[in-house]
């Protein structure tokens, strides 16, 4: 299956929040393995649909040392949080750029599969992070709208990039 491009900031999609998926076929099982297949081909660990511009709310991560253990998680909502801490984050759709953001450590995700069946999951540590950063981006927001005004500042002097949308409460 081949990679397809990930889109990057300034593009306007990724400010874009996703629709919930409604329904599960076999399309939507081609976008997961797309979605897997592109994350794996990538540095990163997590990956977002509207990241390969498919504003649908599906999140592909993988976190394991060989990367052979990809989760899937459509239209994910976060039920618990627990322990906030700042954490060392970047983005594959800004590259280059790393900053600390505050967030929660340990959480309860209720997500569905490709084939539509509701499942719940804790996740810790950066598992949960990095489900937090992706379903940031499935309401157009990213890490470094997060991230403390002077740092926003910064990032827009030295690099020309704007952090332009204000993170909602959780």
């Amino acid at each position: 299956m081949p990679r397809v491009p990930i889109l990057e900031l300034p593009d306007p999609r990724l400010r874009r929040p996703s629709e919930p998926v409604t329904t599960f076929d076999d399309e939507l099982a081609m976008t997961a393995r797309t979605l897997v297949e592109t994350l794996h081909q990538s540095t990163g660990i997590g990956l977002a649909a509207p990241q390969i511009g498919d504003l649908r709310q599906i999140i592909a991560m993988d976190l394991s040392e060989t990367r052979d253990d990809p989760q899937i998680f459509i239209n994910p909502e976060i039920l618990t949080r627990d322990v906030k801490a700042r954490v060392e984050e970047s983005c594959l759709s800004i590259p280059g750029v790393v900053g600390n953001v505050i967030r929660d450590i340990r959480i309860t995700v209720r997500a569905r599969d490709v084939a539509g069946h509701v499942f719940e999951r804790e996740l810790e540590d950066m598992h949960a992070v990095c489900l937090q950063h992706e379903l940031d981006h499935l309401r157009g927001i990213l890490f470094i709208d997060r991230l403390p005004a002077i740092e926003r500042w910064k990032l827009h002097l030295t690099r020309g990039i704007r952090a332009i949308r204000v993170p909602q409460a959780p």
